[in-house]
């Protein structure tokens, strides 16, 4: 037996080893050490994430400014060009025309749908619009007064007015350049473009970031959040809320603040801890945001820091567990020294107890080997027996299925003698005859009567080399076999059968040239069993016709035969393909034709089915097509 093996070290604090105690003291000192290392990997992280943020942060909020440029850019111009036009001048000189209005209307709703823009309309230098490409409208701008509004009166000091704010008659957003209509140095109205800016939000709402554009008073007018839309980042002054429902530039809406949590701004860029929509928690954002002079907008970028944290509880795993590891592979170093030390202090011990373990082992090894040897010839011995049996078997049933072919043409042999006896006294008649011929010079007749010799010789060739396809063994390989033919071959060895029988056969193949995959010589003598069975069974009935139809199931091809004997009894019919069952009388068979016929058609992936119908048996053969 094995010794327990010990520790004989001295006692140390509360009796503990001092090879544990050495391990408590490395353990606070690594507890110490990786706090150190988690806050100086949280600090690295934080900022080098911070700054990654920051600097993508700027590119995306570059791309955003540079694409709301190119949009308002794109419709700056067009009050300008229009106001050059004669015909809003013409309009403004004399507003009372009122066909000229009708032209001007129409022009402007023209000019609206090919821009792309959202409205045009007409102002005098009161405000009141007399003109506008929404006269078709159900609230039309036409007799509006307009004259609160700040591009309005920035137009009509003679420079581009823009301004942002809710339409008072559509209730829709929109971006409104409006320019002066001079006649020479005479302002007489102000012509304003309405820029449709919904789809700069459609277009970049489906953003990792959330993106926001206030006006100069603080208030978000576009966001990729609809629920922050007409909010501040911080509460507004009362003197700035009446400034703005005054010019009607927001009507009905509060203006609320997003959040009162904000960081230090720099950079232009600051902390802020929002709420999200459809969320309990706020949420810390990174606020970056940029000034548009010509626009008079703040743009702003929120960015969730949250994948900061993630960045930071990784690396911290990460460094951890890199730390632990290097911390356990130096405790399990320590702890194989401290076991070799004692290990061999013990190794004298352990050497006589591997020996006396070895020796029982080695006998019991040897025992067991004994015993699977000999196991071991006795499984090879049965397994060669099993082998022999199996050759044995297929031996057997390979000599069976030619017996049964020579069995089937031993019952027909009387028929088959007939058959040659017939043409052998006709040779010998029509020998004699030509003999007489001869002698009396009658050559023709004599030629006639060896003619008549030569197709009897002939077709006695052609009974004896089918008999003799039929009765040679086969080597059961499966080829592409012409039903037509098969059936032919079958028919020509039970023809004399038939004959002495008086049974008429039919046989009907649609379509004409169909072949499956079969042996030809296993599969002519299943239909030879199995019209040889149809033969017998209408031994003593009046009418005797046996019908072969062949026709096409699917991939499959099926053979019918049905004849119009006894059929078979309905306890019998369960039973007639179990080997040396039989309902014939004694000495007409041993009850093995179907079962080898059965067994040969399992082999060419067929099978074989029996009915009784209403005047007669039906056996039904069913191949793979070839």
């Amino acid at each position: 037996m094995a010794q327990a093996v010990t520790t004989d070290t001295k006692p140390g604090v509360k009796g503990i080893s001092p090879w544990q105690w050495s391990i408590v003291k490395g353990a606070v000192l690594f507890i110490l050490f990786l706090g150190g290392v988690v806050y100086l990997t949280s600090r690295w992280t934080y900022t080098q994430g911070f700054e990654k943020l920051v600097d993508q942060g700027k590119v995306k909020l570059e791309l955003y400014i540079t694409y709301l440029s190119g949009v308002l850019e794109k419709y700056e111009s067009l009050p300008e060009l229009l106001a050059t036009d004669r015909l809003l001048v013409a309009t403004l000189q004399d507003p009372s025309d009122y066909h000229r209005i009708e032209t001007l209307n129409r022009y402007l709703e023209a000019i609206n749908s090919i821009s792309d823009t959202a409205d045009i309309y007409l102002m005098d230098k009161n405000g009141l619009t007399i003109a506008a490409s929404n006269w078709k409208d159900e609230n039309p701008f036409i007799g509006n007064n307009f004259s609160y509004r700040p591009y309005f009166q920035e137009a009509m000091q003679g420079r581009l007015g823009r301004y942002f704010a809710l339409g008072t008659t559509s209730s829709k957003r929109g971006y409104y350049f409006a320019f002066p209509v001079r006649d020479k140095a005479r302002i007489l109205g102000v012509v304003t473009v309405k820029v449709n800016i919904d789809t700069v939000e459609r277009n970049w709402a489906h953003r990792d970031e959330s993106y926001l554009i206030s006006d100069p008073d603080g208030v978000i007018f576009i966001t990729s959040t609809p629920e922050w839309r007409y909010r501040t980042f911080e509460p507004l002054e009362p003197e700035v809320q009446n400034k703005i429902i005054a010019s009607k530039r927001y009507p009905n809406t509060r203006f609320e603040a997003l959040s009162s949590e904000q960081g230090v701004i720099a950079d232009s860029r600051q902390i802020i801890r929002l709420t999200p929509p459809q969320e309990s928690e706020p949420k810390t954002y990174l606020r970056q945001f940029h000034f548009m002079p010509e626009a008079q907008w703040n743009v702003n970028i929120l960015t969730d820091i949250q994948n900061l944290r993630r960045d930071i509880l990784i690396n911290n795993i990460l460094v951890c567990s890199g730390l632990f590891l290097a911390f356990f592979l130096l405790l399990l170093f320590s702890q194989r020294q401290h076991r070799l030390r004692e290990l061999n202090r013990f190794e004298e011990t352990a050497r006589r107890n591997l020996e006396e373990a070895n020796e029982q082992l080695e006998t019991r090894v040897l025992d067991r080997t004994r015993e699977l040897t000999e196991t071991n010839l006795l499984l090879r011995k049965e397994i060669a027996d099993r082998q022999r049996t199996e050759v044995a078997l297929k031996k057997t049933r390979s000599e069976l299925i030619h017996a049964a072919k020579l069995a089937a043409l031993g019952q027909m042999s009387a028929g088959i003698n007939h058959e040659f006896n017939q043409p052998l006294a006709a040779i010998r008649s029509y020998a004699e005859n030509g003999c007489r011929l001869l002698d009396k010079g009658r050559l023709a007749d004599t030629r006639w009567n060896l003619q008549q010799i030569g197709e009897l010789t002939e077709r006695m060739a052609q009974i004896g080399a089918q008999l003799k396809l039929f009765s040679r063994k086969s080597s059961g390989q499966m080829t592409v076999v012409p039903v037509h033919g098969v059936i032919d071959g079958a028919l020509e060895i039970v023809g004399p059968a038939i004959k002495k029988s008086g049974v008429t056969v039919q046989v009907k193949i649609v379509p004409e040239d169909l072949r499956v995959k079969a042996n030809n010589v296993l599969l002519q003598q299943v239909l030879v069993n199995v019209i040889s069975n149809g033969i017998q069974a209408m031994e003593g009935c009046q009418e005797k016709k046996i019908a072969i139809e062949v026709k096409l199931q699917s991939d499959l091809v099926a053979i019918v035969i049905n004849d119009c004997g006894v059929g078979i009894t309905p306890e019998h019919l369960p039973h007639i393909f179990e080997p040396f069952y039989t309902t014939k009388k004694s000495g007409q068979g041993l009850g093995l034709g179907l079962t080898i016929s059965d067994r040969i058609l399992l082999d060419m992936n067929g099978k074989i089915t029996a009915v009784n119908t209403q005047r007669g048996a039906r056996f039904t053969i069913t191949l793979e097509k070839a």
